[in-house]
């Protein structure tokens, strides 16, 4: 919590160097939402367009000093985690989270790509699905990552909502299975789940290779909602529509997958 009167939201992600993905794409979304950004650096990848060449990872002490020193002074209305990489940090990370009894806390899991590619180790997913996950007010699973959870395979829209009902029995508020790695009737559509209410949350797809960035954009916009105030639905439904705006005007840059465009509000105007 916070005595601010400007709303503050943390990011607990890897850093991004080609700006697109990860704690640049979260600070930048939570500016654009009038929220103050505040950061703990879980790895330091080298990536642009292409791809990413290099990840360093930070030691869990260092992480959880950056969230200790954003928690005594500035405090935190919201947080997300991102990225976490190894069972280490994710261990370490939840125990600190667990202490600040935190109310609104987004976990993008960030373990499979939303390719299918998986990105940490089978510890890791354990430690995340058992200690990080049951203190999320909101978890935001893609496809494979929902597959994982569920334990079950997702084909459809009617398969995402069997999943989301699983991955809520893990102990978070509420579950919002992305439909982005979908096809068909699917595509563009996620699902919410938070123990009473199951809605199908659908919005216009946007035609752009460059989307970059989506799943922490999402995040870290749900996240600033929830610091504004917002109810957990209201809040993910906002950042959603933050989310498709932002592919409107995704960005053309690099020779691979641009980011999506989170300055669009400027643009607007």
């Amino acid at each position: 919590m916070t005595n601010s009167t400007i709303p503050i939201a943390l990011t607990i992600a890897g850093s991004d160097s080609g700006g697109g993905a990860g704690i640049q794409a979260d600070l930048k979304t939570f500016a654009f939402h009038r929220v103050h950004g505040t950061s703990a650096l879980t790895c330091i990848t080298a990536q642009n367009t292409l791809g990413v060449n290099r990840v360093d990872a930070l030691p869990p002490e260092a992480v959880v000093a950056q969230i200790q020193a954003v928690a005594t002074d500035i405090g935190i209305n919201a947080a997300k985690t991102g990225m976490l990489l190894n069972q280490g940090i994710i261990t370490t990370v939840a125990g600190q989270l667990k202490q600040l009894k935190l109310k609104n806390l987004v976990v993008d899991p960030v373990m499979v790509s939303r390719a299918g590619a998986q990105l940490i180790d089978d510890d890791a997913i354990a430690a995340l699905r058992q200690e990080l996950l049951p203190l999320a007010a909101i978890a935001t699973p893609n496809r494979y990552e929902a597959q994982i959870l569920s334990g079950m395979k997702i084909e459809n829209l009617a398969d995402m909502q069997i999943a989301a009902k699983k991955i809520y029995r893990l102990g978070m508020g509420a579950v919002l299975v992305k439909g982005g790695g979908m096809s068909g009737e699917s595509l563009a559509k996620d699902v919410w789940f938070d123990g009473e209410n199951l809605e199908i949350l659908a919005t216009e797809t946007i035609d752009t290779k460059h989307t970059h960035g989506t799943g922490c954009t999402l995040s870290a916009a749900i996240a600033a909602n929830l610091a504004l105030g917002k109810e957990p639905l209201a809040a993910t439904k906002a950042a959603k529509e933050y989310v498709t705006k932002a592919l409107k005007h995704s960005l053309a840059i690099g020779s691979g997958q641009g980011p999506v465009g989170h300055f669009f509000p400027l643009l607007e105007k």
